[in-house]
C-alpha cells in the first residue's frame, strides 16, 4: 500500500520538472520482485536495443533479466533471470564492508567491470558466477571517504575505464576523474561541481558522449540531474543539463546506462531503494532529442 502511494506521489510530481529542450520523459516503470535480495541497486547497464539488463546492488549481488516494451517503446514488464552474490578475488564470499558495489561498466567483450566503496577498489569479472580479478588502484583510492568514494564507472570506446568520487573535497572543488588504460591510471579530466548535487553513476553512450548521473538529497525526497560531456583534448567539454528534476519526481536514481532506440539516444536509469518501504525500485527513461 505505501510502495503504491510512492509510485501515485511520483507520477504527479514528474510533470512538474525542468527539463532542458533536448530531453523528453518516456515512463517509469515498477520493478518489484520476491527475491529477498531484491533492492539496493546502484549500478545499471542494458543491451544495445534496450531489451536486457544487468543491475548491481550496493550489499554485493549483481541481477539480470529482461525487458518488454509496448510499441511506443516504454517498459511494459520486466522478468528477472538471475540474482548472484558478487565473489572476491581469493573467496566465494566477500565481508559486508567490503561489497559495497557502486559503479557498474560491461566492455563489448562481455567483461563485468564494478567499482566499490568501503574498499575503494574497481575489480573486474569474466562472469558473475566468478571470482573477481584484481585491478591496481590509483594511490588517491585508499584516502577517499568510506561512504563517498568511487560510485560510479564508465569505458570509452578505446577501453579505457573511468571512474569519479561522489565526494570531490569541497563545495567548489571539481570531481577527479581517474581512467585505466589497462596498465596505469591518471587523472586527465576534471568536472566542474554545480550546486548541491553528487554524482552516483556514469555511462558513455553509443555517441561517443558521457552522461553523468547525480543525485541530490533534499531531507524528503530527491532530486536528479543528467549532465552531458564530449570529450576534447585533455578536456571535457560542451557540458549540457539534460536533465534537472524536482523534488520527488523520482526516487534515489543510482545507475545510468544510455543506448540508442532506433530513433533518440535513450536514459535508462534505476534508483536504490535502500531496502526501506517507503521507497521504491524503479526504471526511469528519459529520450535525448537533439
Amino acid at each position: 500500500m505505501l510502495r503504491s502511494l510512492v509510485v501515485a506521489l511520483s507520477a504527479v510530481f514528474v510533470f512538474t520538472q525542468a527539463l532542458a529542450a533536448e530531453t523528453q520523459y518516456v515512463g517509469s516503470f515498477m520493478w518489484t520482485t520476491e527475491n529477498p535480495l531484491h533492492g539496493g541497486f546502484s549500478g545499471l547497464e542494458l543491451n544495445e536495443n534496450g531489451t536486457s539488463f544487468t543491475a548491481i546492488s550496493d550489499r554485493g549481488h549483481i541481477a539480470t533479466g529482461g525487458i518488454s516494451r509496448d510499441k511506443s517503446g516504454q517498459i511494459e514488464t520486466v522478468q528477472t533471470k538471475s540474482f548472484d552474490a558478487l565473489k572476491g578475488v581469493k573467496s566465494d564470499e566477500m565481508p559486508r564492508f567490503a561489497g559495497d558495489s557502486e559503479g557498474l561498466a560491461i566492455a563489448s567483450n562481455g567483461q563485468i567491470y564494478i567499482s566499490f566503496e568501503g574498499v575503494h577498489r574497481v575489480w573486474r569479472y569474466v562472469t558473475p558466477s566468478q571470482r573477481a580479478l584484481d585491478i591496481k588502484r590509483h594511490p588517491a583510492f585508499k584516502d577517499m571517504q568510506r561512504n563517498s568514494s568511487l560510485e560510479a564507472l564508465a569505458i570509452t570506446p578505446q577501453g579505457h575505464l573511468l571512474t569519479l568520487p561522489e565526494r570531490s573535497g569541497g563545495e567548489t572543488k571539481p570531481f577527479p576523474v581517474y581512467r585505466f588504460d589497462g596498465k596505469n591510471w591518471d587523472v586527465p579530466y576534471t568536472i566542474p561541481r554545480r550546486g548541491n548535487y553528487l554524482p552516483v553513476g556514469m555511462d558513455v553512450g553509443p555517441d561517443g558522449k558521457l552522461y553523468l548521473l547525480e543525485r541530490w538529497f533534499r531531507g524528503i525526497g530527491f532530486s536528479s540531474r543528467v549532465r552531458r560531456f564530449e570529450f576534447g583534448d585533455g578536456a571535457l567539454i560542451n557540458e549540457t543539463t539534460l536533465i534537472d528534476s524536482s523534488l520527488g519526481a523520482h526516487d534515489n536514481l543510482e545507475g545510468i546506462s544510455v543506448w540508442h532506440d532506433g530513433e533518440n539516444i535513450r536514459l535508462t536509469m534505476i534508483s536504490d531503494d535502500n531496502f526501506k518501504p517507503f521507497q521504491i525500485t524503479e526504471f526511469v527513461e528519459y529520450r535525448v532529442t537533439d
